[in-house]
């Protein structure tokens, strides 16, 4: 039996087995989904805006999906056990100003030692500690003979309950646990009614602080015409509150569906009111951010001091596990002052109307944009644990101890290494914020960003609030937390990092005996080097290279795979413009035409050969020289150039992350130049005369530099840009809408550096040296071309509208003053820069529009 039974088991159990390798065989690797867990909510506007972001709802007990959403507070515990992928909609300390007895507590304490800037509040006092003093202010009032109303609330209360009016203060009892507060009995009125204004605000990060604001919200009426109070009418709450919770018991409440009628309306609607009864909007919303910023700038203190201790081993400036829509209940007085009544953490999000579901879809799905929440970012956290785990393991990363009786040399070399190590780290946060900047800038939707603002003056204002925030409510604790707020790092950009970092390696060249190296331009993460690389011709290296920088986040890949699919989609040719004269190919020939012939400053790229770029920045567009009579023109030929192409000079090191140049051209020893240390010397050897005589002969030469458009003569490349000036109007917000949003700081980079190299040639031509890295006025002109490429191309725009901070107060306000002659040459160069990007957008918008040119009747603004 035993032999007869064992072929039918093997057989039976052969097909299945078989079966199940083909199923296997057949499956498809699935993708990464986001998950969320939104056990915490009774909202249904959440989950579908869950759905529509393609977000993946898990069981409810799941503790490990990338989204946490809960309507209510969470407990410490729970933040401290997330992972660092892991995102949830609440702060730690974020009641210290969402409590009303916590706000007043914290609001008083800054009105104290900031009263100009603190006074959207209320007068409040909190029972029963300050029962005294309210009595004092009840008794001051009666011998002055006025009566004032007060409104008292429950310490802890929501949603309008316990709320009442008083004009006889003395009758409050002492026991209870209230807030008083002086009742605004003058409000802005809206068809006779008083209201109130829903502002959504999104915090999504307290290390560094960002807010944003949501620009639209709700307007909450009440349902009763308003009349001043009095004995008689205190009791009419339907008159004095404007909360929902409370009208919508009402039968005068209006459920209307239109945006203009009802007891409930968008601040959309608001401001088309305003601006009907010719009201200023902007100051509006001015004012509305002020009152944000300097509210969540009382909170900061205490929530980066709790969230700290809720994540002690997270570096500074690391992705945030928290975030939060909070909304503001703000009153404005018949001036249209803004007063703030209360914070909500945890914003109603019920969609009993249709203008709830339009408003609070927007506030939730654009916030949800913002946090850039993406699949790989489990996979990223578990590699990032495992690289410091190693790194604590075997020691890496981290500058070694000092041992007792070191030598002074040591301890030196000690110091810096200590200090690039930080320098290295605080860089590393900088150009990381930088990248997440560009997301937001890409997906803020209506959203906008209102800490850190745009403006200088404002966000200095700011800090010094900070500051006295963090100096008011961490006395005496927090020292770690002190003395991190009073670093000066924290406050510098990139740019200065970077200099610091020189500094730091020319010093342990010093230390150490080594040669210092010769050192570059310094190109910015914000602001990528244009380095494309030469065409590869046979028996010829090339020179340029491009190294990727660690620190780019996936928005610059994307970025990057965009470009590729645009160029794919349509690719154009811009041919260089042939020579009139034949190319000088013999080096004796070259030789000669140097010392007696000026050159030809097109661009170095250029002269390789054709080379295939986007729309959107041709480097056809060049820049010529308008040659002197008598002159005779001398342009390099392609070969000519590749003879003249040398080895770049060594650049940063790689620890830095730099990007190098673009390829640079000098004569090569055949054509009687010198090395490098030889051009050194020479440097060394200028005289004081000598240098201004330079720099008055680069400026000469700067002048006569022109933006020429492709296929055109400089003539009519002038009537062009002339043309564009004299109806700027027309085209203000086109070129505005090309130039900062339509390109990327790379592609703008691109747009200038077709003014670079032209004004490299002109100093290597001029100045005779092959390294024109270690000149001042090279450095400077740097320096100038970095600065108009400042918070994505702001700096250049600004030039087109004389406002906000130019290039001008930036140089003015630097410890090294500026020629005559410089100051010259940096106003030609920022001349020819905003030509060119005339002519860019031009070239743009002919290439989309129709072959004669851009009709003043287009309207397409997609260029």
């Amino acid at each position: 039996d035993n032999h007869g039974t064992a072929p039918l088991t093997l057989s039976s159990e052969l097909p299945y087995q078989s079966t199940i390798k083909r199923k296997v065989r057949k499956k498809k690797k699935k993708n990464g989904v986001i998950t969320a867990n939104i056990a915490g909510t009774k909202y249904e506007i959440v989950r579908i805006v869950i759905q529509e972001m393609g977000f993946v709802k898990t069981r409810d007990e799941d503790e490990t999906a990338n989204l946490i959403w809960s309507d209510c507070a969470v407990q410490q515990e729970k933040i401290a056990e997330l992972q660092n992928y892991q995102r949830i909609n609440h702060f730690p300390g974020m009641g210290e100003i969402c409590r009303k007895d916590f706000l007043a507590r914290n609001m008083t304490k800054m009105i104290k030692s900031q009263p100009q800037e603190y006074s959207f509040i209320p007068r409040t006092w909190i029972f029963p500690a300050e029962y005294t003093q309210f009595q004092n202010y009840v008794k001051e009032l009666k011998k002055k003979r006025r009566q004032k109303t007060f409104i008292v609330k429950p310490a802890n209360g929501a949603m309008g309950h316990g709320i009442s009016l008083i004009r006889n203060g003395e009758k409050l009892q002492a026991q209870d646990h209230l807030i008083v507060q002086e009742y605004l009995d003058k409000p802005f009125l809206m068809e006779g009614y008083k209201f109130d204004l829903r502002v959504y605000i999104l915090v999504t990060s307290c290390d560094p602080l960002k807010i944003f604001l949501y620009h639209d919200g709700l307007v909450r009426m009440g349902t009763e015409k308003y009349h001043p109070p009095s004995d008689s009418n205190l009791s009419q709450l339907y008159m004095h509150l404007t909360n929902y919770s409370v009208n919508k018991h009402n039968e005068h409440f209006e459920r209307d569906e239109t945006e203009d009628k009802g007891s409930k309306r968008s601040i959309k609607w608001f401001t088309e009111f305003l601006e009907t009864n010719n009201l200023d909007v902007s100051k509006f919303w001015s004012d509305i951010s002020e009152l944000v910023v300097k509210t969540l700038i009382v909170a900061e203190p205490h929530v980066l001091h709790a969230y700290r201790m809720c994540r002690p081993g997270q570096a500074p400036g690391s992705d945030s596990v928290c975030f939060e829509v909070l909304g503001f209940d703000i009153l404005l007085d018949r001036k249209l002052k803004p007063w703030l009544l209360e914070i909500n953490r945890a914003p109603s999000f019920g969609t009993d109307q249709k203008i709830d579901y339009v408003v609070k879809k927007g506030v939730l799905l654009n916030a949800l944009k913002l946090l850039n929440i993406r699949t790989s970012d489990k996979r990223k956290n578990l590699a990032q644990q495992k690289a410091e785990a190693q790194k604590r393991l075997y020691g890496q990363g981290s500058v070694k101890k000092l041992l007792p009786g070191s030598s002074d040399w040591e301890k030196q070399r000690h110091t810096l290494e200590r200090r690039k190590q930080e320098l290295k780290e605080r860089l590393a946060q900088v150009r990381k914020q930088i990248s997440k900047e560009e997301h937001e800038n890409r997906h803020m939707g209506n959203y906008r960003r209102i800490y850190p603002p745009d403006d200088k003056t404002l966000l200095e204002k700011y800090e010094s609030l900070l500051a006295t925030a963090f100096q008011t409510f961490l006395a005496g604790r927090a020292a770690s937390l002190q003395r991190e707020m009073n670093n000066p790092l924290k406050r510098m950009k990139e740019e200065d990092i970077l200099d610091l970092l020189e500094q730091c390696e020319i010093d342990d060249e010093k230390l150490t005996g080594k040669c210092p190296k010769q050192r570059g331009p310094k190109p910015l993460c914000s602001m990528p080097e244009s380095a494309h690389s030469l065409r590869k011709p046979k028996n010829h290296s090339s020179d340029s290279s491009c190294d990727s920088d660690s620190s780019v986040s996936e928005s610059g890949e994307e970025t990057e795979k965009e470009d590729h699919n645009e160029k794919k989609e349509k690719k154009v040719s811009y041919d260089v413009e042939e020579n009139k004269y034949k190319s000088l190919e013999r080096s004796g020939k070259l030789k000669n035409h140097f010392s007696k012939e000026s050159p030809s400053y097109s661009s170095p790229t250029s002269s390789t050969g054709p080379i295939r770029r986007s729309v959107s920045c041709p480097r056809s567009i060049s820049i010529l020289t308008m040659q002197s009579q008598g002159a005779e023109p001398r342009p390099f030929s392609a070969k000519a150039a590749l003879q003249m192409q040398r080895t770049a000079s060594v650049n940063r090191s790689h620890s830095l992350s730099r990007s190098p140049s673009s390829a640079r051209f000098s004569q090569t020893a055949t054509t009687g130049t010198m090395n490098s240390s030889g051009s050194e010397s020479l440097l060394q050897q200028k005289t004081k005369e000598q240098e201004v005589a330079l720099t008055k002969e680069t400026l000469l030469r700067i002048n006569d530099l022109k933006v020429r458009f492709p296929g055109k003569t400089n003539e009519e490349s002038e009537l062009i840009i002339e043309d564009i000036m004299d109806n700027w109007k027309y085209h203000k917000t086109k070129v505005s809408s090309y130039w900062l949003v339509k390109l990327d700081s790379a592609k703008q980079r691109k747009v200038l550096d077709i003014v670079r190299t032209s004004v490299r040639a002109v100093l290597q031509h001029v100045w005779k040296a092959p390294d024109i890295e270690n000149l001042h006025l090279y450095r400077l002109f740097n320096r100038l071309f970095n600065r108009l490429l400042w918070s994505h191309g702001q700096g250049l725009w600004n030039c087109f509208c004389n406002s906000g901070s130019s290039w001008e107060t930036t140089f003015s306000k630097g410890s090294e003053a500026l020629t005559p002659e410089q100051l010259q040459c940096c106003q030609r160069i920022v001349q020819l820069c905003k030509h060119c990007l005339l002519v860019v957008y031009k070239h743009s918008s002919d290439s989309r529009g129709s072959p004669t040119g851009m009709s003043h009747h287009w309207d397409d603004t997609r260029y």
